[in-house]
Formats: C-alpha cells, sequence, structure tokens
C-alpha cells in the first residue's frame, strides 16, 4: 500500500472547478474530482504556513500555544511515525520555508528528501549587481531583501520546465516511476504555487482576456485594498493562471497513476495549508485581516483504493488535522493519543460526521470556531491583547530567533498534555503579536443566510453556545490558561451575559493614555490598539508619551480616530506614507 499526498500552497477553493467556480481553467482538477471523494466542509486549523504543516505532521492544532516555528522535540511526527513502522517517507518540495530558521525541523523527518530552490524571495542565486526591475505598482515590499532577490532569481526561470513547481513534479514523478513496484511508502510532492508571487508562463496567462496594461503587478501586499479595480480583476487573473499551471502538473500525476494503474493500491490526497483573499472584503491576503473563509475553508480530495468510492460529495466537518490519523490507518499504524485528528476512512466510506466543531486561527489572533453552519470569530476586548505568550523549545520565528531580550527571562511552564512530560520557555515576544482581534472584536456569521461573510450578526442565545463549544475545544486542545482571560470567556463554560462580545460598544468606554483618562469615541479604540500593533514594541512608550501631551495641552476629553490619524500623520516618517494610508483605510473601513 502507498500514499501519495499533494500540497498546493495557497490554494483558494473558489478557484476551483470541483467548487463551483466556472471560468478558471482547471480540467485536470475536474478528473480529480471524478477519481476522488470530495469534501465541502474542510477548514484549516493552525495558520498560515509551518502551522499548518505542523498539523499535517502531528494531527493537532498549534496556533493557541506558538506561532511560526519548527517541529518541536516532543512532537509526534507523521512521516517518522511511518519510518518507525517500516513505511518508507520522502518529500519532494520547493517550499523555501524548509529551509529557513521557522522550519528547519520539518524536511528531516523523511526518510529522504529533495528541494528545489527559488520561489518567492528564496535567498538563492548570489548576485550583488541589483537587478533590473520594471516599473511597479506601489508595494510595502519595495526594497526589501525578499523583494530583490525574487527579481534575481526570476532570471533563472524564463522557461516552464525551470520553474520550481516544475522541477518539483518532475521529482516527485521520478520518485513514482523508480519505485511504483515496490510497497509501503508515502511520497510528499509539495510546491509553493499557487503562491504569491503569481510569477506564471505567459501560456497559462493567455487562458484569461486580460487586459490591463498599467505598472507591473503579481505580488500584492497583505494589507487592505486601495489598488484600482483593473488591477484587482489583473491579480485575480494572474492566480487563477497560476492555478492552470498547478492544474497542467497535477495532470502529469493523475497520468502517471492511470499509466501505472496505481488507483489499485494508492491513497491520493491533494490539499492545501490555507486560501487566499483577492479583494474579497477589500483585502489581500491573509494575517491581515481575520480569518474569513476564503482563508479557512479550504479544498480536499481523497482517493481511498480499499474503499472504491469516487466522485462523491462529503458534507461532514473535517479538518487539517485529519490528514496524519488518517494515513496512519491506511497503513494499520495506531494513532498516538496526541493526536486530534480523526481518520477520514468512515467518512469517505459514509459521510460519518467526525467532530461537533472544528478550531481554527493565528496565533495572538481571532480564535474561531464553526460547526458548518456558523463562523464565530472570538476577538481580545483590550487593547495590549494580553496575556498572551509563545511555549517553545525551539525558539525561532520564521527567518530568525526570538529576540535577546525575551530570552534573558523566560518563565519555565508546567508540561502540556502533548509535551509528554517536557516544561517548555513561556516566552512574551511582544513584536510579533497580532493586533487584529482587537481592532475587529467579535464576529459571528450565518453561513447559509451570508455564505461570504458580509453580514455579521448578533444573537446572545447562538454566541452563548459558540462560546460553550469554543471553551471546551480549547479545553481539548489543553489551552494555555492566559488565552481564557485575553479573549474575555470563563475557563468552567459557565457563560454568561457579561461574557457576550458581538454586541460590544466601545464608544464611551474611559480609559487612560499615559496618566490621562479620556473616552472614546466612534472607532477610536480601534485604531489607538491597531497603531499601538504595527508600531514596534520599542516607540510604544514615546507614542503614548506624546499623544499623552497633545491630549493635555488640548484639553481633549473624547478621541475619535480623526484625532489619532492626525496626530500619527504628522508623527511618522514619509517614508512610511503609503504603508501608513493603508492601515488607516483598514480601520476606517471595517473597525468598530
Amino acid at each position: 500500500m502507498k500514499v501519495i499526498m499533494v500540497l498546493f500552497d495557497t490554494l483558494n477553493r473558489r478557484f476551483l472547478p470541483p467548487y463551483g467556480c466556472e471560468w478558471v481553467h482547471a480540467p485536470n482538477f475536474k478528473r480529480l474530482a471524478n477519481k476522488t471523494v470530495i469534501f465541502d466542509n474542510c477548514y484549516s486549523g493552525s495558520l498560515p504556513c509551518m502551522p499548518a504543516r505542523r498539523e499535517h505532521h502531528t494531527g493537532r492544532y498549534n496556533f493557541l500555544h506558538r506561532s511560526w516555528g519548527p517541529l518541536e522535540p516532543f512532537d509526534e511526527s507523521l512521516p517518522s511515525l511511518l519510518s518507525k513502522k517500516g513505511i518508507y517517507t520522502h518529500l519532494v518540495s520547493d517550499h523555501y520555508h524548509y529551509w529557513e530558521d521557522g522550519g528547519a525541523t520539518y524536511h528531516n523527518r523523511y526518510n529522504s528528501y529533495e528541494l528545489v530552490r527559488g520561489h518567492e524571495g528564496d535567498l538563492w542565486k548570489g548576485e550583488i549587481k541589483n537587478p533590473e526591475i520594471p516599473q511597479h505598482v506601489t508595494s510595502a515590499k519595495m526594497g526589501t531583501q525578499n523583494w530583490r532577490h525574487d527579481w534575481i532569481n526570476r532570471k533563472y526561470m524564463q522557461k516552464e520546465e525551470d520553474m520550481p513547481q516544475s522541477k518539483t513534479f518532475k521529482l516527485g514523478l521520478e520518485f513514482i516511476e523508480k519505485n511504483w513496484e515496490e510497497d509501503d511508502w508515502f511520497l510528499q510532492i509539495e510546491t509553493f504555487d499557487p503562491h504569491e508571487p503569481f510569477f506564471v508562463p505567459q501560456k497559462y496567462k493567455e487562458l484569461y482576456d486580460d487586459t490591463y496594461e498599467g505598472p507591473h503587478f503579481d505580488w500584492p501586499d497583505y494589507a487592505t485594498v486601495v489598488e484600482t479595480p483593473k488591477q484587482v480583476d489583473h491579480i485575480r487573473k494572474q492566480y487563477a493562471a497560476s492555478i492552470s499551471m498547478c492544474d497542467n502538473s497535477l495532470g502529469k500525476l493523475l497520468d502517471m497513476m492511470d499509466e501505472m494503474g496505481l488507483w489499485n493500491d494508492t491513497m491520493l490526497i491533494i490539499t492545501t495549508d490555507h486560501g487566499f483573499l483577492l479583494g474579497e472584503k477589500g483585502y489581500w491576503g491573509k494575517m491581515v485581516p481575520p480569518v474569513y473563509n476564503e482563508i479557512a475553508h479550504i479544498p480536499l480530495f481523497i482517493w481511498d483504493p480499499r474503499i472504491n468510492i469516487c466522485n462523491q460529495k462529503r458534507k461532514a466537518l473535517v479538518q487539517a488535522i485529519d490528514i496524519a490519523p488518517t494515513i496512519l490507518e491506511f497503513f494499520k499504524i495506531k494513532r498516538p493519543k496526541t493526536m486530534q485528528g480523526i481518520s477520514l476512512k468512515e467518512t469517505i466510506e459514509i459521510d460519518k460526521e467526525i467532530r461537533e466543531a472544528a478550531l481554527f486561527g493565528v496565533h495572538g489572533g481571532h480564535v474561531n470556531i464553526t460547526n458548518g453552519e456558523y463562523v464565530y470569530m472570538r476577538g481580545s476586548y483590550d487593547i495590549s491583547n494580553k496575556p498572551l505568550f509563545e511555549y517553545t523549545v525551539m525558539p525561532t520565528h520564521m527567518k530568525g530567533f526570538f529576540s535577546l531580550n525575551s530570552l534573558k527571562t523566560p518563565e519555565i511552564a508546567d508540561p502540556f498534555s502533548f509535551t509528554k512530560g517536557c516544561k517548555t520557555m513561556k516566552i512574551e515576544e511582544p513584536d510579533i503579536v497580532s493586533s487584529i482581534s482587537t481592532i475587529f472584536g467579535s464576529l459571528l456569521f450565518d453561513l447559509k443566510n451570508d455564505p461570504n461573510q458580509e453580514l455579521p450578526i448578533e444573537d446572545p442565545t447562538l454566541e452563548m453556545k459558540m462560546i460553550k463549544l469554543l471553551v471546551k475545544l480549547m479545553k481539548e486542545s489543553d489551552a494555555p490558561l492566559e488565552q481564557y482571560e485575553r479573549l474575555g470567556i470563563p475557563l468552567d463554560g459557565d457563560v454568561r451575559e457579561e461574557h457576550l462580545r458581538t454586541q460590544e460598544k466601545r464608544e464611551g468606554i474611559k480609559e487612560f493614555i499615559g496618566n490621562t483618562e479620556i473616552a472614546w469615541k466612534n472607532k477610536g479604540k480601534s485604531m489607538y490598539s491597531l497603531f499601538l500593533g504595527v508600531f514596534p514594541r520599542s516607540t510604544h512608550s514615546s507614542f503614548i508619551k506624546s499623544l499623552e501631551n497633545k491630549i493635555k495641552n488640548e484639553n481633549k476629553k473624547e478621541v475619535d480616530e480623526d484625532y489619532l490619524v492626525e496626530f500619527v500623520r504628522k508623527l511618522i516618517p514619509p517614508i512610511y506614507k503609503n504603508y501608513m494610508e493603508r492601515i488607516i483605510l483598514m480601520v476606517k473601513q471595517k473597525a468598530r
């Protein structure tokens, strides 16, 4: 028995024909749907990229305990578990975060691996001379190391066969060709596409009628949309072209499975880590807005040769944490007690429901829960978004270590249920803390009547029910106690009216700025918390002192968002003007 798992990065289900998209050219995804069971109600858990991959390895949520980071020594890793039972594991990937500080412990869990260089701003080819870069739509990335190196890398990818995705699938197919007659192996083919930047061969762009003639634009910021409607349309077509390239690679895998008869004994899993906002709700990307369904509601296709069911849809609520248990069960390996996920075998067979609700989110952001009918996004009420800590023995972020100041006096936390008796460092790392949940407040959506999550509802009875579910899943995840305090929810599950947040009224709340008491007006509280969130912690004291002096000098009693905007516009250097204008626009449009 064998398993092939294909992991695309940032694959938006709403752009796939099997999920109802009629304009994206992806015939092989249609072909895939005819060969597999299609899951209609699959959600991510821990976001973004590396937290999601940690779930693929461990089958459990991790975003409540830490942000982006490596596998921990106590983690039960899927490929390691398979290898111990004699299942050969192999990874082929162009996902360059594997060879950064925050992802360096993942690929070594496989028996063997091949890594393909060059995606996004991967520090690949060494060139001292600056590359030629065309005129661009203004971006916060301009002048950054990633921006520069992306344009160096592109010079070495002028042909489709030289692009990382093409190389990745070629190596994956090479592994299959060499080993298809062998038994007991697991192959993970993983491409960074269709992740931005949407750098795609011209033949895929020509599939779409794109008349855009403006400055170069294929890499949107994670920010509020300030671009023109034509630019939004252009990006969506660039993204669609990237999906069409992914579709072409997928077709080569399906061809090989047909030719070698692999459908008889090989499980096939096709999925992603998360989706992407392409202008919906006025945003690009992820991490800046709440984790809406465009990001969290992901595609999942599975073929199980033992069951022989294809071209059918499943409505049961499933998650990324279920993938590892499903693969272990396929190889008749017992699931570790630390895994929260559940094998999807019976769901594939009879659409068996395996959970009441699903948890998902980003460390320090909203903690979200869905039962498939509603989504509840619980935000922090306190401006500081505290208390919040990282629990780890591997103190690295995406591209570097935790700050030295945070590592000088860490607390030592008692073991969690999944750390195998190991104590961890309990670290406050303020520079990575998200302020989004403070800005937007808590949100409740009715997915049946509002599938696009455009109209938050207020329903105290329903909100109480969702909070109780949230507490239940957080307890099952052994969430740190301070997460309950940060979110303002009761550890004992005794939910009362004072715990409700969707009806939260922020206007008129009195608080201190420095030592001066003021009352918030309109969206002032949200704007203040956002500025504290985007400014480095080292600048907070001077920011607050300057604002306090202004308030005192003007004898101000109420503070609204316009007052704060005027203050910040005079305070920040001109080089940050465009970035700050995006921030200001976001709050004015979306915050409460």
